[in-house]
């Protein structure tokens, strides 16, 4: 007799994510602590170290719990416990954190936009160009602009010739979930914007030039700025 051999899914139970992790040591320490609605949590430096974490996962947490209206975070100042905070209650998932993302991002773009270098035709370097500049053209559009950033990065997926790529690439794109946009809301900066852009037009160039050495050091530098300005703030 054949044994019915179960799904993954349902044999094995997913872990929770470290950002979850950190988000109920933090509920616990306010329970602990008695750290009352309105007061103001440790720095996130203190906190780091209180938790044993890095400032990036600590950073994920705050947010979810910001999101679940456990605390405020509160720009120049500081966190606090949130007036209406329900410390008992569940978070709802909120997907990959934003770092978790982004570490994908390094591994698997930076392959990409060498590839892309290699295989791209004029119309797929046109492509990734037209996408750089109407990113420009609607740097102070914001919905317009991420949009763009989108059409960049897929476009470049597009050169490569392999729409399984291009599948992968449009998958973590749409990872970009409520944490990604709460950390954009409390964290990006006019700089970090047109330090995006100047990064656009050093790899679009690469792979123009067909340089694919230059093409993945370009998309790797990119991304792991993003993530120092995002982690440090």
């Amino acid at each position: 007799m054949n044994k019915k051999i179960s799904p993954p899914h349902e044999t094995v139970s997913q872990e929770p994510r470290l950002y979850r992790v950190v988000a109920d040591r933090i509920q616990q320490m306010i329970r602990d602590e008695r750290i009352a609605p309105g007061e103001r949590l440790p720095s996130e430096r203190d906190l780091s170290i209180k938790l044993s974490v890095s400032r990036a996962s600590l950073r994920e947490a705050l947010l979810a719990l910001e999101l679940g209206g456990v605390v405020e975070v509160r720009s120049g100042s500081g966190v606090y416990v949130s007036e209406a905070a329900t410390l008992e209650a569940s978070l709802a998932e909120a997907g990959p954190g934003p770092f978790e993302v982004l570490s994908a991002r390094r591994l698997i773009e930076a392959e990409v936009a060498a590839i892309a270098a290699r295989m791209a035709t004029d119309s797929a370097v046109d492509a990734i160009l037209r996408a750089v500049e109407e990113m420009e053209r609607q740097h102070a559009d914001k919905s317009s602009n991420e949009q763009a950033d989108r059409n960049f990065h897929l476009a470049i997926a597009r050169a490569t010739g392999n729409s399984a790529l291009v599948g992968v690439m449009g998958y973590l794109w749409d990872q970009r979930g409520h944490l990604w946009h709460k950390l954009k809301e409390h964290f990006q900066t006019e700089e970090l914007r047109l330090e995006t852009l100047a990064d656009h037009r050093r790899i679009v160039a690469a792979i123009a030039a067909r340089d694919p050495a230059e093409a993945k050091r370009a998309m790797r530098a990119h991304l792991e700025r993003v993530t120092r300005t995002f982690s440090r703030g």
